[in-house]
C-alpha cells in the first residue's frame, strides 16, 4: 500500500520543508488542491458538504498547483505529486498541456493529474469557459493534451477543440498519469477510459463496493489487464486489518493528511513535520 498526503491546511511557505519530510519518512506522495478563486457572491452549492458550503474558507491559500508542485519537486528526489482535484474544464487546454508537461518534464516524470469537472459557475464565468457541457469539454481536452504530451507534430479535431499540427516543447519522456475523480456513472467510465480513480471521503465498505465496480467496468471495456491506480481516502483509521482488506479490493494509495487525521486543520511548520512523523511511525510497515 502507498500513502499520499494532502497538503491542504498548511502554510505554501513551508510546504517545500514538508515535502522534504514526507519525502524522509516514507510518504510516497503529496497531493495539492486547486481553486483560482473564492467569490464573495458565491451561489454555487459545493457537491461534498449536507448544506452545499465549500469546505474552505476565503481567508484559506490556494497556491497555483503547478508552480507549488515544481518548488516542491525541486527539493525532493523521489517524492511524487497529484492534483486531488484540479479543474480541468476551467482552463484553456494548450496553458494546462503546456503547465502539466513541463512540470512532469523538469520533476522526471514525479506528475499525476487528478482532475474533476468542477461545481463553481461563479470560477467558470470569471475564467471565461463554459460551465455547461464541461465534462464533454474534459474529454476532448484530455485526449488533445496527451496527443500535445507525445513530443512531435500532433493536431486534434472535435466538437469543442480543433487545432491543425502544432509541437509543444518540452514533453515528458512518459505520459502522464490521469486520475478522475467523482462516483457518477459518468466519472466512473471516465475513470477506465485513463489511469485511475481517485475516491474522497468513502466509508470503507463503501469504497470497497466502488471498487467492485470499476473492476467490472474496466472487465466490461477490455482493459482490466492495462494499469490502473486507484487513490482514495477512507473515513475510517488505517489500521493493519483495513489496510489489507481495502488493497485486496484494488485500493492501491491512501490520500491522508497527517494533521487532518488527527482533527488539526492548520497546523504551523513543525507541527505538521511532527505529525507526518507520527503517522509514518503509526501507519508504515
Amino acid at each position: 500500500m502507498k500513502f499520499c498526503n494532502a497538503m491542504i491546511g498548511t502554510d505554501p511557505l513551508s510546504w517545500g520543508r514538508l515535502a522534504k519530510v514526507a519525502e524522509e519518512v516514507g510518504f510516497d506522495s503529496v497531493a495539492v488542491s486547486d481553486h483560482v478563486v473564492y467569490p464573495s457572491y458565491l451561489e454555487s452549492k459545493s457537491p461534498y458538504t449536507p448544506d452545499g458550503k465549500p469546505q474552505f474558507s476565503p481567508d484559506e491559500n490556494w497556491p497555483d498547483v503547478w508552480v507549488a508542485i515544481a518548488h516542491m519537486a525541486a527539493v525532493t528526489e523521489r517524492l511524487e505529486f497529484m492534483t486531488n482535484v484540479y479543474v480541468l474544464p476551467l482552463r484553456n487546454p494548450f496553458v494546462v498541456a503546456k503547465a502539466v508537461g513541463t512540470a512532469a518534464y523538469l520533476s522526471g516524470n514525479r506528475v499525476a493529474l487528478g482532475i474533476g469537472a468542477g461545481w463553481m459557475r461563479e470560477e467558470f464565468e470569471l475564467l471565461e469557459q463554459p460551465f455547461s457541457k464541461r465534462g464533454k469539454r474534459l474529454d476532448e481536452m484530455l485526449e488533445a493534451m496527451a496527443a500535445l504530451w507525445e513530443g512531435g507534430m500532433a493536431e486534434y479535431h472535435g466538437e469543442f477543440y480543433d487545432f491543425d499540427p502544432v509541437e509543444m516543447k518540452p514533453a515528458p519522456s512518459e505520459p502522464v498519469p490521469v486520475y478522475v475523480g467523482g462516483d457518477s456513472d459518468v466519472a466512473f467510465a471516465r475513470a477506465v477510459r485513463n489511469d485511475g480513480w481517485l475516491g474522497m471521503y468513502y466509508p470503507p465498505e463503501q469504497l470497497i463496493e466502488h471498487c467492485r465496480t470499476l473492476d467490472r467496468l474496466r472487465e466490461d471495456a477490455g482493459v482490466a489487464d492495462r494499469p490502473f491506480e486507484v487513490v482514495a481516502s477512507p473515513l475510517a483509521p488505517p489500521s493493519r486489518g483495513l489496510l489489507e482488506e481495502l488493497e485486496g479490493a484494488g485500493v492501491d494509495t491512501i490520500l491522508t493528511s497527517a494533521w487532518k487525521a488527527v482533527g488539526v486543520d492548520q497546523p504551523g511548520p513543525e507541527e505538521a513535520e511532527d505529525l507526518l512523523r507520527d503517522y509514518a511511525g503509526r501507519y508504515f510497515t
